[in-house]
């Protein structure tokens, strides 16, 4: 009787958990049940899914993220700065209608906190859409929103959300960061609309505008042009006396799209590709120097195909020079020429991004016709345009300001109309049409260049042949001569194959600022040993600074160095004309008799290995700062190898050659043996190999075989170095394995985090980590074939969702040699790390 009744008991309670379970809905919650840790919602057809998780810190959250994906990509968080301490939250829907969070001690921690007169029957749910609604089910198919996380976002935008303002309410609805990224509380970064003048949107850090769409202008946003190309792309903005909002597309024939603002300060577009299943980034920002907002200064117009990037517009000139050469636009331009109210003409301009228009005066009625009169009477009004390019343009939009975060594209953009003095105007009028008259003078000009081009060719040809026979000829007669003849000879034949790294073109040509000899020893103190930062084989490296109180590093070539000149002209051609926030920048440079100098920006961390490889000094490197080195420096190579004008192959890319400015980020330095391709060209082999053992890929060490490759393998090198703290030549382990060697071990054996350096070892992201760890090996890989291109390792860097191929062995994985000494190699390199430069001797064994 005993058994019996605890058989019925036990059936009893399984046929109540049974029941228990399957009142609950997999999409909803009801207002009798709760939520806890290890239950999840699911929308309809599996596609989000509403639950708790933890980070790294062991903090819990309650949020809404993709099901069934690869990796965990979190769309929204409900209690976001009011995390649970542990896992023991309970969430459930009060009887007023509110959804509240509940800690272990049963306090509210986070509320929808809407406000709600009286609520029967509410029910949560989880949309296909990503939507996590309160609703009050009234009847089937009739239902009353309550409350709806598409009204409170975080750090995603997803298709059918808004962004904007409830211009009745005064409420705003804003996108806004991680603080890193394993902390969801809310960061500096954020994306907002403004809908004052026309309507723009905006990515702030801190109180800072970083970016600017451009305005709204009918079809998409100005600055944005890039948008246009992604098909069905169809972005809406609502905005009339109510409302103002942003609404996202679906791209790419697909809703399962997003749109973020990461902790890192840049705002993101990605799309699902099914037959990769992976997510694409279509499209970032800032992405070029012309992203940032006000890059070029008041009244100066920002082209990223241009060098430098930023011009006055006709008619102003630069306000402050000295800064301008230095590449600091800030200050922009001032007028040639004052306004003349009622004489005034005004210039158009093809083609641009419209300046800031969130003060200007807009009629959406007028003709471009009546916003001309109504400008040229309105003595204070600085530009017009259409507010819209719809219908061959309609509306008037007129600035009364200075003329602020100009861009100048090949395509899209609109028409602005600006005010100048008339003799300014007609003197650029009279410039286009003097272009023309001298049509026929260009020809005749281009038709006596090229003939000069053609005899210039010709007599090349016949001096390198009496070259070659005068060779030819001391070859024959000095056969058995003295060694001193032999050496000659040699010299001779070194000389005519210089043109590896030689540079026919004049300095001027580059458009580098020159300084004069004098106005660099007074900014380094007639080059003191104070102020001297370093030096190497091929000269010293000063900190100076400037009367204006600009800081720079010099870099004074030695007049006693065989290879200074090379390296001079190499480097200045290499680095002269790129613009990248990851590469140093180069001011100018100083050439007066035999003094050479090269000017740079100062920058105040030194190079990455005085700190990376310092005990004392390397835990200032924690694991965010270090991930930002390492996307910082993918970037800057990715620019190198695809977004600059020439591909650039950097050759010697090592720790030492990582510059750190004040805020850590890395800057990529010393060209002095970059190769320049032009972009058709991939690869290219030398006889003279040169570069840092330890960073340099098999088949240029041992063959003299370079491409982009190399650098990729640099790359990778330098990821498993940052990771580890450990530099990969000096650093043995068991089995005389060097760095790449002993990473490659841990990934077989599955202990890869064991390679992590213990000083940053409480801040690190488990996932991050391995995710990088899994890239540098990809990059160091032996074969050429199997490392992938900068583009392919960017993504894989910044997309925790991207599938990573597994890697296969790496070249160079042994230490040393088998009867090689640690300091013997086929070169022997010697680095001196300096807060611009880093300056390598190369030296042959």
């Amino acid at each position: 009787m005993k058994r019996s009744t605890s058989a019925k008991f036990h059936i009893y309670f399984i046929f109540c958990a049974s029941f228990f379970i399957s009142a609950i809905s997999s999409d909803t919650l009801t207002s009798s049940q709760s939520l806890v840790y290890n239950q999840t919602l699911a929308s309809p057809k599996n596609v989000f899914e509403f639950g708790f998780f933890n980070t790294t810190s062991s903090k819990w959250y309650i949020g809404i993220w993709y099901k069934d994906f690869p990796d965990k990509t979190f769309v929204w968080v409900a209690n976001r700065d009011t995390p649970l301490q542990n896992s023991n939250g309970t969430l459930k829907i009060q009887d007023d209608g509110s959804l509240i969070l509940l800690n272990q001690e049963s306090s509210i921690i986070w509320s929808s906190n809407q406000t709600v007169s009286s609520v029967s029957n509410p029910v949560l749910r989880l949309l296909d859409n990503g939507n996590l609604v309160l609703i009050e089910e009234q009847e089937k198919n009739n239902t009353n929103y309550i409350w709806q996380s598409f009204d409170h976002p975080t750090d995603t935008l997803l298709p059918g959300m808004k962004l904007g303002w409830n211009l009745d309410t005064r409420v705003e609805i804003r996108v806004t960061s991680w603080k890193s990224q394993d902390d969801p509380s809310t960061g500096d970064c954020y994306f907002s609309l403004d809908f004052h003048g026309v309507t723009d949107i905006y990515l702030w850090n801190k109180q800072q505008r970083v970016f600017r769409t451009g305005s709204w202008n009918g079809k998409t946003f100005g600055g944005v042009p890039i948008l246009n190309t992604i098909a069905e792309l169809n972005d809406e903005i609502v905005a009339d006396n109510h409302q103002a909002y942003y609404y996202p597309a679906g791209l790419l024939q697909s809703n399962l799209s997003r749109l973020i603002v990461n902790s890192t300060g840049s705002i993101e577009r990605y799309a699902w590709i099914w037959s990769t299943k992976s997510w694409s980034k279509v499209w970032f920002a800032p992405a070029v120097d012309c992203d940032h907002y006000g890059a070029c200064g008041p009244f100066g117009i920002c082209d990223a195909n241009a060098f430098p990037i930023c011009e006055c517009v006709t008619g102003f000139d630069v306000k402050n020079q000295r800064q301008w050469d230095l590449r600091n636009f800030s200050d922009g331009c001032v007028r040639k020429t004052e306004l003349e109210c009622g004489k005034d003409k005004f210039l158009q301009l093809k083609a641009v991004q419209l300046p800031d228009t969130r003060n200007v005066f807009v009629n959406k009625s007028m003709t471009l016709f009546e916003c001309e009169k109504m400008c040229l009477d309105d003595c204070s009004c600085t530009a017009y345009a259409n507010e819209v390019i719809t219908n061959g343009g309609t509306g008037c939009v007129m600035w009364n300001y200075s003329l602020v975060d100009m861009r100048q594209f090949s395509e899209a953009g609109q028409d602005l109309f600006i005010r100048l003095a008339a003799s300014d105007v007609d003197e650029a009028d009279a410039g286009s049409a003097g272009g023309s008259q001298k049509n026929a003078g260009k020809i005749a000009g281009i038709t006596i260049a090229i003939a000069i081009l053609i005899l210039g060719v010709i007599i090349f040809i016949l001096r390198k042949r009496r070259k070659l026979k005068r060779i030819q000829k001391v070859n024959t007669n000095q056969r058995g001569h003295s060694d001193k003849g032999q050496k000659t000879l040699l010299h001779e034949v070194k000389f005519s194959n210089s043109g590896e790294y030689s540079d026919e073109r004049n300095i001027d040509e580059l458009e580098l600022p020159q300084f004069e000899f004098h106005v660099i020893a007074d900014a380094t103190n007639c080059f003191s040993l104070a102020n001297k930062l370093g030096e190497g084989g091929f000269g010293t490296v000063y900190k100076g600074r400037l009367v204006d109180g600009q800081e720079i590093a010099v870099k004074r070539l030695s007049t006693s160095s065989g290879q200074g000149n090379v390296e001079f002209k190499n480097e200045v051609r290499s680095i002269a004309k790129l613009q990248h926030r990851n590469l140093v920048r180069l001011f100018g440079c100083c050439i007066e008799k035999d003094e050479k100098m090269l000017i740079y920006e100062y920058l105040e961390n030194n190079s990455l290995d005085s700190i990376l490889f310092d005990q004392a000094k390397n835990s200032k490197l924690d694991w965010p700062m270090r991930f930002n080195i390492i996307c910082g420096i993918a970037k800057g190579l990715l620019y190198l190898h695809h977004d600059s004008r020439f591909r650039i192959i950097h050759r010697d890319l090592k720790a030492s050659n990582v510059l750190l400015d004040r805020e850590m980020n890395p800057k990529i330095s010393d060209f002095g043996i970059a190769r320049i391709f032009d972009k058709d060209q991939t690869h290219s082999n030398t006889k003279r190999v040169v570069g840092t053992y330890g960073y340099m890929s098999p088949e240029y060490a041992m063959g003299g075989y370079f491409s982009v490759k190399s650098d990729v393998f640099s790359f990778g090198v330098l990821v498993l170095e940052i990771i580890s703290g450990m530099k990969n030549r000096g650093f043995h382990f068991s089995d005389d394995l060097n760095l790449l060697g002993h990473a490659w071990r841990l990934w077989n054996e599955g202990k890869v985090l064991e390679l992590i350096d213990s000083s940053y070892a409480d801040s690190y992201s488990e996932s991050e980590v391995i995710r990088c760890i899994n890239v540098g090996l990809i990059c160091v890989q032996e074969k050429i074939e199997d490392r992938p291109t900068m583009p392919s390792v960017v993504m894989m860097l910044n997309s925790e969702t991207t599938m990573l191929p597994q890697p296969k062995h790496p070249g160079f994985v042994l230490g040393r040699n088998p009867g090689e000494s640690d300091s013997s190699s086929a070169r022997q390199e010697e680095s001196h790390s300096i807060n611009q430069v880093t300056v390598t001797i190369v030296n042959g064994r």
